[in-house]
């Protein structure tokens, strides 16, 4: 087998480099770029509740994913209208973004599989008569995700003390 020389193709703001191999009398082969990885999809959704009563709001979540691949994990933000307390602990896997922002990984998420629930008792600035909690996902492992409607919520919950679903 003999390799022949290269050859550069000079365009405006292009260089691209040709490698021409000669594998015989008249036939040569060009070299290919790598095929292109093509990312995962699955579909995380979140339901769940929103309660206020006084400062005091309680958040129940549920996360699933519906596939049609798995997650390692994935991040969940909960954005709220008020701002949270100074000094409140809250559940292993979240932490607090900002005055207003939770952020909480779910674990691995397997196709149809037990949904992950992540429960937050929170005390926020002030009695509210009103809060809104805005719930998405910003992180999936990378996949993606083509029905969005199910994991972009917001509720609007009333300081009655009675649990708003989403």
């Amino acid at each position: 087998m003999r390799v022949t020389s290269a050859a550069v193709l000079r365009v405006p703001a292009v260089t691209a480099m040709v490698a021409a191999v000669v594998l015989g009398p008249g036939l040569s082969a060009v070299a290919e770029p790598a095929p292109r990885r093509i990312a995962p999809e699955a579909d995380v959704s979140h339901h769940g509740r929103v309660s206020l009563q006084d400062e005091r709001l309680g958040v129940q979540l549920r996360t699933g994913n519906r596939g049609p691949s798995p997650l390692s994990d994935a991040t969940v933000r909960l954005r709220f209208s008020v701002p949270l307390a100074a000094g409140q602990r809250l559940p292993q896997g979240c932490l607090r973004a900002d005055s207003r922002t939770v952020l909480c990984g779910t674990g691995p998420l397997r196709v149809a599989g037990a949904a992950r629930r992540t429960a937050l008792g929170l005390r926020l600035t002030g009695r509210p008569e009103e809060v809104v909690v805005r719930v998405d996902t910003v992180w999936n492992g990378g996949a993606s995700d083509r029905n969005r409607r199910n994991d972009t919520y917001e509720v609007l919950a009333l300081s009655t003390g009675d649990a708003y679903a989403f």
